[in-house]
């Protein structure tokens, strides 16, 4: 038994006490189960503080992989929340190690929805999420245990997971109360038993310190003063590793045995069944099915698998010798290389999907690349999506679809436009000069675009060309003609068309067929402007329009035998021709208004110049401008004085 001071130091120079066991390590509420601790412990920090927390330690914030570890992390915050009376009216919430990365996005098929642990991996076999999780991808995002308001968790329930921000050390998350730590180690050690008063506090690896474990962990010290008064001797023992997968205390027999006491104290310090013996003897002893273990104190079945061997997934399946035992995995695990746990198989190495398989815990799921779908027989084909079904296509004009994508496309006389070339634009035909659409003039229209000609001209039949008209004809005299001469102007200034009345017109010639000849005009009928009607077409003064989403040249010469057709379009080509004309005169009225209004700019500057030249001419005189200097050669040749005393001077 190591009872020495001499061990304590030793443990302190290996630093398994850690400087804060040394000094009073901070209490916190653990609990050991299986081969992992759990603390909890009160702080308004953020998760990054937490982690940080942790792993000085050695550790991390808490996964809750199982059902089994949640009831783990329920007991240790209600022995928290027994100590801690400040949190017992508040809507408490506490940090595990369930995180999601900026920039990772929710993915709803995953029992997780995206987040990770932060000591690695994505698996779990429980989830207990409070309500639905935000889809946000541009911040991190992290995960804590949601306490009811009562003073003790409820239980039947287990703490909500709810999700939020990470928050910052001068930023804090409202209502995080603190954290939940977890230590994995390779191995517990039974706690010391006392077999009379007594006092025993173990200081685990991880700053720690109870009273009362289920389980001791790896390196954990235990520190037992006997007797009933707190000066009692002390003595120190360590956990350590008697053997591969073998952790006791080294020491044997119950500690601080009283003689009068034996049995009636604590069982004796035995596990199971204490027997006395003579003189004030005892001893420890074990049910049918079960062993002493060499620390004369505990038991343990002879079943192997009843110590837990086996970690994780793994379940143990005890040998055909009773003392032998083997770990096995579920479906999508393999051993792992201690023939104790399971690791996950990549069954997406095999590639047993037609396009993508994603790995998850003991299996896979096959999914769809984009553009197409499940086809719904369950064996994880796909088929391709009809983005251009009716309903569904996102172009504004023509759709293509094709294999696990589509392509949009504009009809003639429009282009592509947009991001992403799902709209259409029109196209202006008519911006280029140099593509010589049109032999004059050229209108753009929606989808396509129209040509036409300068008046004296008329579009051809192609719809493209200009040729000149006819040259209008005078104006015909309305008096009677003056000899041969006004015989002749009349006859200059009529169409040659024969005069007829519909008394002398040929046999068999109808009033339509006759109309489809020319116009008939009377001598006496003035030609007017209406008559220039026929070279402009609907639209810009002076163009022919032909609505089409074609080339004029393609639409020239269809309905040419229909009287009809002839008609309409030589109507709309006068009411064009008049429009021209109106534009014409309306250009010319400007520009002489311009003219006028530049003249009389003018005009008023020079007034005002030269009001401005009389005004300066005009200003008062003084007094001193009636007189004048008399020239100094005038006084050199005036006669000398005679009377004066002394000549050439004055008196």
């Amino acid at each position: 038994m190591a009872t020495s001071a001499a061990l304590l130091q030793a443990l302190l120079l290996l630093g398994l006490l850690g400087p804060a066991a040394a000094a009073g390590a901070r209490r916190a509420a653990v609990v050991c189960a299986g081969s992992a601790c759990y603390t909890a412990h009160a702080g308004k920090l953020s998760a990054a503080e937490a982690q940080l927390h942790c792993s000085r330690n050695g550790g991390n914030l808490a996964t809750v992989r199982t059902e089994a570890e949640a009831w783990h992390v329920q007991r240790a915050l209600a022995q928290l929340l027994q100590s801690e009376a400040g949190l017992e009216a508040r809507n408490r919430k506490f940090w595990i190690g369930l995180q999601r990365e900026k920039g990772k996005c929710l993915d709803p098929r995953l029992p997780l929805k995206g987040f990770s642990w932060v000591g690695g991996g994505e698996d779990t076999l429980f989830t207990n999420w409070h309500k639905e999780v935000r889809n946000s991808c541009t911040s991190r995002r992290c995960v804590s245990l949601q306490l009811p308001l009562s003073p003790q968790p409820q239980a039947g329930s287990l703490p909500k997971w709810s999700e939020g921000p990470c928050g910052s050390p001068s930023i804090p998350v409202s209502n995080i109360e603190g954290f939940v730590c977890k230590f994995s180690f390779k191995g517990m050690c039974q706690p010391l038993a006392l077999g009379g008063p007594g006092r025993i506090n173990y200081t685990t690896p991880f700053q720690a310190t109870s009273s009362s474990l289920e389980v001791v962990p790896f390196a954990s010290v235990a520190t037992v003063a006997c007797g009933d008064g707190d000066h009692g001797q002390e003595q120190h023992f360590l956990c350590r590793e008697k053997a591969p997968g073998v952790f006791d205390w080294g020491s044997s027999g119950p500690l601080c045995v009283r003689p009068g006491l034996v049995c009636s104290f604590n069982n004796g310090g035995c596990q199971q069944d204490c027997f006395e013996g003579g003189e004030g003897s005892f001893r420890c002893g074990c049910r049918p099915g079960f062993r002493l273990r060499d620390d004369l104190v505990t038991c343990e079945s002879r079943n192997p698998c009843s110590s837990g061997p086996c970690t994780g997934v793994a379940t143990c399946v005890q040998g055909s010798h009773q003392e032998d035992f083997e770990c096995q995995c579920p479906p999508g695990y393999q051993l792992d290389a201690s023939q104790r746990g399971c690791v996950d198989v990549d069954e997406c190495q095999t590639s047993r999907c037609p396009q993508e398989c994603v790995n998850v815990p003991g299996g896979f799921r096959c999914e769809c690349w984009v553009g197409y779908e499940p086809d719904g027989r369950g064996d994880g084909a796909c088929r391709d999506v009809d983005e251009c079904a009716p309903g569904r296509s996102p172009c504004a004009q023509e759709c293509t679809n094709t294999a696990g994508s589509f392509h949009c496309s504009c009809a003639e006389g429009y282009v592509p436009a947009g991001e992403d070339g799902a709209q259409c634009q029109d196209l202006d035909e008519c911006a280029d000069p140099g593509r010589g659409l049109c032999d004059g003039l050229c209108l753009n229209t929606e989808g396509s675009f129209r040509c036409g000609c300068l008046p004296g001209w008329e579009l051809g039949a192609d719809g493209v060309s200009c040729a000149p008209g006819p040259t209008p004809a005078p104006v015909a005299s309305s008096g009677p003609p003056q000899g041969e001469d006004a015989g002749d102007g009349a006859a200059q200034g009529v169409a040659s068309a024969p005069r007829s009345s519909p008394t002398r017109a040929p046999e068999g010639a109808s009033a339509e067929a006759m109309a489809t000849k020319g116009p008939s005009l009377a001598p006496t009928y003035p030609i007017t402007l209406a008559a220039l009607d026929v070279q402009a077409p609907s639209g810009p003064p002076g163009v022919r329009m032909e609505p089409s989403t074609r080339h004029p040249r393609a639409t020239a010469g269809r309905g040419e035998n229909s009287d009809e057709d002839f008609t309409a379009k030589h109507s709309d080509e006068g009411t064009d021709g008049q429009k021209l004309l109106l534009f014409y005169i309306l250009g010319t009225v400007v520009a002489i208004l311009l003219l006028l209004a530049l003249a009389l700019g003018l005009l008023v500057y020079r007034r005002r110049r030269a009001k401005k030249h009389e005004e300066k001419e005009k200003k008062p005189q003084n007094t001193a401008d009636s007189y004048s200097w008399a020239p100094e050669r005038a006084e050199g040749r005036a006669s000398e004085n005679q009377y004066s005393p002394t000549p050439g001077t004055d008196c």
